[in-house]
């Protein structure tokens, strides 16, 4: 329950007046029928006493004139509720999507290296888009129905107890065949979350621009169509032999529900027959039973989705609960203004789930006024000390120094502030040239990026492009520009260099670069160690 009551708080913090209205909607929707249901009584009743003589004939006016006025009110109304329902999703969508980014932001790369996370993120997104909104509308159909069946009852039981009695009995075998449904469902899901990943990842190399070459040239697209359907029709068969076994026990249900209205409409038959009740009476009684049954149907469905909400929304919760291992110090150090060393000193660090350690012991001192080369093979672990530098990640084993200092006492964000980084695997934004390189230094977007368009060689790439700087990159969105690799590769040097930061850290920076920018980046590190500590990865 406590998973549901924060999902509908959720809904409320996204927009409060729009949550307010959608209740007093919802209560006025669930009462205005049974007001309608009792003027109809009334207008029978006295249609009936016209005819016999007993009233004036223009007497049920009055009650026609109300039923009408009380039908568009609740139109007006339900179409009030769909407007607002329209502006709470929306706005639900835009909150819950600032709440997943946001974590998985603020988490570890080290969740990203284990499938558990993936397993647990990729549950939590599926709900978080349309869960809580459920989980509204699941308490509206619950409480809208229960004020309803309120109002119901009062109206039944100068019938008989047992008429109640009959109504709430008879939906209570589709109520328990709904939660074994909603359980069943769920346990599926969860226990089959890497096949639909699965299926997401045969998907997405089908139809991304990434794999579009590969897909082609090795005529691989027949193979993974073949693995997605044959997946696909693995989980909707076993979906489906679910909703076929609980199908058959929902219309022995529909069956009781049906005896049930039989046996009460020939009750009130018989006591309208002797005279017990009016005819005006009858109606209303009938009709408040037939609607009591689909009140209590959707009592019931509420409750079983609220059941079938909170087993799924545990995903969403889940995943937000998880918790960053790299944190700040309770008392950070502050940055200090130069830093004339950094140190890994008996580094011994393996990837989680991983049965061997990729550093071990590892010792390195770069100094500034030098260029630090980290040479190796593939595997060797040189990409991964970028990533402790920045502290990604944390070592098992040792520790890394900035000035003689464990980085561990620094808050991450305001260290890794002081670093210019060129990752192997470096970002194409599909943004504008200027945005590209200005990404370097997030925190200060006046600045100019003109130094680091030269010092990166990038300024012979703006001349042939139609809008120069300001020219979209990529072919994601209408206009963009595509560049080489190597030229990407540039615009990525050039965002390291815009922060003009004391460490530069440079993974394979020449990995696409031609002969001559290569000279060109040379030079340029030789003026830039001056003042900086440069580190440089490349292969043996």
């Amino acid at each position: 329950m406590k998973n549901l009551w924060q999902a509908l708080m959720m809904v409320r913090r996204c927009d409060r007046w729009s949550f307010r209205r959608r209740v007093l909607y919802v209560l006025l929707q669930s009462l205005l029928p049974l007001v309608n249901l009792y003027v109809l009584k009334l207008l029978i009743d006295t249609i009936s006493a016209g005819v016999a003589g007993q009233t004036d004939a223009m007497a049920f006016l009055p009650y026609l004139l109300v039923m009408v006025a009380v039908f568009l009110l609740n139109r007006i109304v339900a179409a009030l509720n769909r407007i607002n329902n329209d502006v709470l999703s929306q706005r639900l969508i835009d909150y819950m999507s600032d709440i997943m980014q946001r974590q998985a932001a603020r988490l570890d790369l080290c969740y990203y290296d284990t499938p558990s996370y993936h397993d647990t993120f990729h549950r939590a997104q599926q709900e978080a888009g349309m869960r809580p909104i459920q989980v509204l509308d699941n308490f509206m159909s619950v409480g809208g129905a229960l004020v309803s069946i309120i109002a119901v009852v009062a109206m039944l039981v100068t019938a008989s107890w047992w008429v109640v009695v009959v109504m709430i009995v008879a939906v209570l075998p589709g109520f328990f065949v709904r939660l074994y449904k909603a359980h069943s469902i769920y346990a599926f899901r969860r226990s089959n979350t890497q096949a639909y990943r699965r299926t997401s990842y045969y998907a997405h190399l089908l139809t991304s621009r990434e794999a579009a070459k590969e897909m082609r040239t090795y005529r691989l697209a027949p193979h993974f169509r073949r693995l997605f359907v044959e997946l696909r029709a693995q989980l909707v068969g076993r979906l489906l032999h679910i909703s076929r076994r609980l199908g058959m026990a929902d219309i022995l249900c529909a069956v009781v529900e049906a005896v049930a209205m039989l046996s009460i409409v020939y009750l009130l038959a018989r006591q309208a027959f002797v005279g017990a009740i009016t005819i005006g009476s009858f109606v209303m009684l009938f009709e408040a039973f037939r609607r009591g049954q689909g009140y209590m149907t959707s009592l019931v469905a509420g409750v079983a989705a609220l059941y079938d909400s909170r087993l799924f929304v545990s995903n969403l919760f889940e995943f937000l609960r998880l918790e960053p291992t790299v944190l700040a110090p309770e008392e950070p150090l502050s940055m200090p203004e130069e830093v004339a060393t950094v140190e890994f000193r008996d580094i011994t660090f393996r990837y989680p789930d991983m049965q061997r350690d990729v550093l071990s012991h590892y010792n390195l001192t770069a100094k500034v006024g030098e260029v630090t080369r980290i040479a190796g093979e593939n595997g060797f672990g040189k990409s991964t000390l970028v990533k402790l530098l920045l502290r990604l990640y944390d070592p098992q084993q040792g520790a890394v120094l900035l000035n003689g200092t464990d980085i561990r006492r620094y808050r991450p964000d305001e260290l890794r502030s002081r670093m210019g980084v060129l990752f192997q695997d470096f970002m194409r934004y599909n943004c504008t040239l200027r945005d590209n390189i200005a990404f370097g230094d997030i925190d200060n977007p006046a600045a100019s990026v003109d130094r680091a368009l030269q010092q990166a060689g990038v300024d012979a790439i703006v001349g042939p492009l139609p809008k120069g700087i300001d020219t979209e990159l990529g072919r994601m969105f209408d206009g963009g520009q595509e560049l080489s690799m190597g030229q990407w590769q540039r615009l990525a040097l050039a965002r390291a260099l815009q922060s003009d930061a004391p460490i530069l850290l440079l993974d394979e920076p020449v990995a696409w670069i031609d002969i001559a920018a290569r000279q060109q980046f040379y030079d340029t590190l030789e003026q830039l160690k001056t003042n900086k500590i440069i580190i440089l990865i490349t292969h043996t």
